[in-house]
């Protein structure tokens, strides 16, 4: 297996892309430390990857939190030792609203969640991983990076962008430690993020474009699994990608050559 014998931090774990991840890592041979904000989905992902014959490790904390996250990394630290594999995951998509109608808290809790919880768990993870060298993935999206005709997403878009820097400054800042630092940017995918998403008046800011019938060209215009972007981490977190680093894989059957 891939991955035997190694350890692997993911965060979002309880559910979507964070879920598949954990068990797409677990079922390739790693034990998994599995951190969500939720203690119910935190348990279900847990019994899961049990139920695959690897060692697991649940974690709850608001990765926005640095108490927390603090706290559950000592705990990881006390129980594996060391990571090899970080999977920075966890997001929101936060309030869509037109810019002169969003808050600053609005602003604030995406970007607390979607930027500083993916420093949080990258600044922890860094002291587990120098003296081995292993690899990071950051989620990160279409949305902001590449495609922008989505009304409403400036806080969710900058997020996603910044993002992208992190992982390119990180990649260089921590290539001496022997670890390397991707992102993926999954397109549309069947997960269940929206029910984090608060839309307000986004009609009146719409920019008047068509989408074509299926936005996503593979697959006769399906959207994308949870275990689409999984795949993707696992080859970043692999040594078939051993030479990849500060790279974006994007996830999303061909959705941004057309939208």
């Amino acid at each position: 297996m891939e991955l035997e014998g190694r350890q692997a931090l993911v965060t979002g774990a309880g559910s979507g892309i964070g879920r598949a991840t954990a068990l797409k890592l677990a079922a390739a041979g790693a034990d998994i430390a599995a951190l969500s904000f939720g203690a119910d989905e935190v348990a279900a992902i847990a019994a899961e990857i049990e139920a695959l014959g690897r060692r697991v490790l649940p974690l709850v904390a608001d990765v926005s939190d640095p108490a927390g996250m603090a706290e559950a990394f000592k705990t990881a630290a006390d129980a594996f030792g060391h990571i090899d594999v970080l999977h920075a995951n966890a997001g929101i998509n936060g309030t869509w609203a037109a810019i002169e109608d969003m808050t600053v808290e609005e602003w604030d809790k995406v970007h607390h969640t979607n930027l500083r919880g993916t420093f949080l768990t990258v600044h922890h993870a860094i002291p587990l991983m120098k003296a081995r060298g292993g690899a990071i993935v950051i989620t990160s999206s279409i949305n902001g990076t590449t495609t922008f005709s989505y009304p409403g997403t400036s806080a969710y878009g900058a997020t996603k962008m910044g993002q992208i820097s992190f992982t390119k400054i990180a990649a260089v800042e921590l290539a001496r430690y022997g670890i390397r630092v991707n992102a993926v940017c999954p397109g549309s995918i069947a997960t269940n993020i929206e029910r984090t998403t608060i839309m307000r008046n986004l009609e009146a800011i719409r920019f008047p474009v068509e989408f074509p019938k299926g936005q996503v060209p593979i697959r006769n215009g399906q959207v994308g699994e949870p275990d689409d972007v999984a795949e993707a981490v696992l080859f970043l977190a692999s040594d078939r990608a051993r030479h990849v680093t500060g790279a974006t894989i994007t996830v999303d059957g061909g959705q941004t050559l057309v939208v």
